[in-house]
């Protein structure tokens, strides 16, 4: 089945659809996905974090919808730091110092009228930029944490995991038939040589893992245990010094 993400369904706790009028009074919280326009192999969309992270953040805003804080989605932010799979085209890469940068401005902005902000991740390349960003934003006394849409075993890139989320939430966008394996040494292995040439120096097509293993079925279970992880914490809301949410 298709997620809110893939059709164009009008919501209630979407930020983009209210009013200013609408808002002014009531007690609001926002959640934002962060993720990447970045290559994903020759069968995943450029968007696919982005996808991931706003589909988990449209989820965790359903389950917190009794919540006496009123929780909205705001629009992806979309581009994030990517440097490492730049070799490959399509891949649009704003860095971690503008990243981290936007993430702040964000978070000052918003903190003016949402009581809380929570930033949901859906790219690894992103953690530097939100881990200094939410530890400034807390410091200044604003009440933002982040998490991400992790999952157990998950492989690192365009591979099982993330393959199967999207023949989930959006299965009309995977080119099924150009799926073929990438590397799947372990990721600590890998490190060495992506930090010289990046994703490039160890993996001709952009993977890092086993794309033709995925299926649905897999992507429902995974895509429940990002969201069930996201909105424990955010329910718990017990973030770090550096905002992460634990």
């Amino acid at each position: 089945m298709n997620s809110a993400y893939h059709r164009a369904v009008t919501s209630g706790s979407e930020l983009a659809n209210a009013t200013s009028q609408q808002l002014r009074s009531t007690s609001s919280a926002l959640i934002v996905p962060v993720g990447s326009t970045e290559q994903h192999g020759p069968h995943l969309p450029l968007d696919t974090d982005s996808r991931i992270a706003t589909a988990v953040s449209r989820a965790v805003a359903a389950q917190l919808a009794g919540d006496e804080l009123k929780w909205m989605v705001a629009p992806a932010i979309a581009y994030g730091a990517s440097g490492e799979h730049e070799e490959f085209s399509g891949t649009v890469s704003i860095g971690t110092s503008a990243l981290r940068l936007l993430l702040v401005e964000f978070g000052r902005s918003a903190s003016r009228w949402a009581s809380r902000v929570v930033f949901v991740n859906g790219h690894g390349g992103n953690m530097e930029a939100l881990t200094a960003a939410a530890a400034l934003l807390r410091y200044e006394g604003r009440d933002v944490g982040w998490c991400s849409c992790s999952a157990e075993n998950a492989d690192a890139h365009a591979g099982h995991t993330e393959t199967s989320v999207l023949l989930h939430i959006s299965p009309a966008d995977v080119w099924t038939d150009e799926r073929v394996p990438g590397n799947q040494a372990p990721l600590r292995q890998l490190m060495p040589a992506m930090r010289q040439g990046g994703i490039a120096a160890v993996s001709e097509v952009g993977i890092l893992g086993d794309p033709t293993t995925a299926n649905a079925a897999e992507g429902a279970r995974i895509f429940s245990e990002m969201t069930s992880g996201c909105l424990r914490r955010v329910t718990r809301w017990t973030p770090d010094r550096d905002g992460m949410l634990t």
